[in-house]
């Protein structure tokens, strides 16, 4: 005698679901400072697909933020040269726009030299520029020789 097939009860595995990503994650993720983004934008969790789009084809205010600022801190760092640590020892504002930044890295407060002299050695006496821009003079200024 045999016996009757038996109906599989094993547990079917379950279809995956997107990951969903808060506000503040997806805007870190895409180097924003959150409340300048849009309110739809900080209102909803976002999927890895949503968040993969819009760095592929970003929209509109998307562009304009990255390009405009405010800038979040590590994006300020950055561009100045200077570590995270070093902007709160200054005491510069947590967030800034690229006119603000550009504004200090032609003015050289003598913090910012200093602490780019610290992060990178052998930048903090030349003429500073935003990291990924190009120089706003090709010359270099020689302090040291007078």
């Amino acid at each position: 005698m045999t016996d009757p097939e038996r109906e599989d009860r094993r547990q079917q595995p379950k279809p995956k679901k997107e990951q969903l990503l808060s506000p503040a994650t997806a805007a870190k993720k895409l180097g924003l400072f959150l409340p300048a983004t849009p309110d739809e934008f900080q209102a909803t969790p976002i999927t890895r697909t949503q968040l993969n789009a819009l760095n592929d084809s970003p929209p509109e205010w998307l562009t304009t933020l990255r390009r405009e600022g405010p800038h979040p801190r590590d994006e300020v760092s950055r561009r100045l040269g200077v570590s995270n640590s070093a902007l709160a020892r200054a005491g510069v504002s947590d967030h800034m726009t690229t006119e603000e930044i550009r504004a200090l890295l032609a003015d050289r407060p003598e913090w910012l030299v200093a602490e780019r002299e610290k992060h990178v050695p052998g930048s903090g006496r030349i003429p500073g520029t935003a990291v990924g821009e190009r120089p706003a003079r090709a010359e270099v200024a020689d302090d040291d020789d007078d």
